[in-house]
């Protein structure tokens, strides 16, 4: 028999329940053991992936064979799941056992998983999915409650990591595949969106375990006050995202590590900055895995809004969504975030958040355009996360009040003498700090002295931003007028809200916890 680990977005061999268990069940039936990555052509052409995420994906499947021995069955295959499963048992013509990490991933992986299992069922192969970050498998005949999912995470949490196996003494198969590709003959470019990404995190185990070690150890000393600013937060965040979102390192080993800085500290007698910022952290693990949930919970939430109230309630204006696609909106720190976000591939939360609120109040976007632009930027594109907080912050989960980031408000308290925005906007490099924020307000006079002409070298705003939150705000309570409106959303975060605070009230006055603004 073989006992093959799929790997997906799980690509190390640290804490890996899926090769542990293909290990346990190695010692009790026999056989030999494979690992492997399929690149699969379908998810690549999906609209929310990317030449960045590919790339990381990339060099983290290069680091992840740094390790194994050379007679270690690592087999890279260029295929659909579906289809690459059954001509595979035809090859090999012995049984196979089927081992992976559940993955909450997007609708074209939720499919895929679906057909995946049919295959199974059809070849009699017995396939063990695994949890991997504390989100339970969600099935619509046995639902799960919220109420004790807090305690389920943290029983799984506080599990002893399972350590690296003795990958020279493991029984590997034998048996190379004539159409195996080697990690030098993958693809160099993959993803629907093959824009550059130059300043992007490098993948690999190596680089997060680094990054990890330097954030415990440095950096996040001040990551509890640092995380609103872009210009604070690219230093003092911690940086994972990425790592997380595609596996190189677990959650709880994240979890854990943070947990013993934390102790080391305290018995140190450090400062209760250290202390209150890896605790901000902690709690930021727990919103991962909480948001993650959300999206096991509904896969429809990647196209449809959670509240049936607010579909189709939006227009959608091409000029307009390409304008706050290109950081052409007029508003500099908006566009400035987004050419560092094109530029990085990262950006720290609240000015996602503020993206997001731009594109979905004062330009009355339908989400589903913005949220598959932001994903396809996002080396740390993590679906279960990603979804439920464009709904979040668009407004359409009927549980949250509506966030209107003002962006000229947000550039004074988070870039206040606009040295963010000089960087990443040249034409306004010389524009004065009582102006940077608006400089569509400068006289034709001032422009012409700092060498910039608005509407020429630089956008003015594409909207009056108080006059269109105002109408937004009267749409918004129009909607809510609708009868069930707010019964409904009581439904809704019965099923979806968080029960961590306190049980979630129904209704105008449900209270939401303002942690749910600052992931990493």
């Amino acid at each position: 028999m073989l006992h093959l680990v799929w790997l997906k977005r799980d690509l190390r061999l640290h804490d890996h329940a899926a090769l542990q268990a293909a290990l346990h069940s190695l010692q009790q039936q026999g056989g030999k053991l494979a690992l492997l990555y399929a690149v699969e052509p379908g998810v690549w052409a999906q609209p929310d992936s990317s030449l960045r995420q590919w790339q990381f994906v990339r060099e983290s499947l290069r680091d992840l064979q740094q390790p194994l021995p050379a007679n270690a069955a690592l087999w890279l295959l260029a295929e659909d799941m579906p289809t690459l499963l059954p001509r595979l048992q035809q090859a090999l013509t012995i049984p196979i056992r089927l081992y992976s990490h559940i993955e909450t991933g997007n609708l074209f992986s939720y499919r895929r998983d679906q057909a995946v299992q049919q295959v199974c069922r059809a070849l009699d192969i017995v396939w063990q999915q695994l949890p991997q970050n504390g989100v339970r498998r969600a099935s619509r005949s046995n639902p799960h409650s919220r109420d004790d999912w807090a305690a389920h995470w943290a029983a799984f949490m506080e599990q002893p990591q399972q350590g690296t196996p003795m990958l020279r003494e493991l029984p590997w198969l034998a048996c190379p595949l004539p159409d195996a590709l080697s990690l030098s003959a993958l693809p160099l470019q993959l993803g629907f969106d093959l824009t550059p990404c130059p300043g992007r995190q490098p993948g690999g185990r190596s680089a997060g375990l680094a990054l990890l070690h330097s954030f415990l150890s440095q950096r996040g000393e001040y990551y509890r006050g640092s995380l609103g600013s872009p210009l604070s937060a690219e230093h003092h965040a911690s940086r994972l995202s990425p790592y997380l979102a595609w596996g190189c390192l677990s959650v709880r080993e994240v979890l854990q590590a943070t947990r013993t800085a934390h102790a080391g500290y305290k018995h140190q007698g450090a400062g209760q900055r250290w202390l209150n910022s890896l605790s901000a952290f902690e709690s930021r693990l727990w919103w991962h895995c909480h948001f993650i949930q959300k999206l096991e919970d509904e896969p429809q939430q990647e196209q449809q809004p959670l509240h049936p109230a607010w579909a189709g309630v939006r227009e959608f204006n091409a000029s307009w969504y390409s304008a706050w696609a290109n950081g052409q909106t007029g508003w500099p720190l908006a566009d400035a975030c987004m050419k560092y976000l094109q530029h990085h591939g990262w950006l720290n939360f609240r000015m996602r958040a503020m993206l997001m609120s731009l594109a979905s109040y004062p330009l009355w976007l339908p989400w589903q355009q913005p949220a598959r632009h932001l994903a396809r930027a996002f080396t740390d594109y993590e679906p279960g996360i990603h979804y439920p907080q464009v709904q979040m912050q668009s407004g359409t989960t009927g549980i949250n009040p509506p966030r209107m980031y003002n962006p000229t408000l947000q550039a004074q308290k988070q870039d206040p003498h606009g040295v963010f925005i000089r960087r990443w906007l040249p034409p306004l490099a010389q524009v004065p700090d009582s102006w940077i924020h608006q400089p569509w307000g400068m006289s034709q006079r001032l422009q012409a002295q700092c060498g910039v002409i608005i509407g020429h070298d630089y956008p003015a705003p594409l909207v009056d931003f108080e006059h269109s939150a105002r109408l937004a705000r009267e749409r918004i309570r129009q909607l809510r007028q609708q009868p069930e409106y707010f019964s409904h959303a009581a439904g809704i975060g019965q099923k979806h809200g968080s029960r961590k605070r306190s049980p979630a009230r129904s209704g105008r006055k449900k209270a939401v916890s303002k942690d749910q603004l600052s992931l990493f």
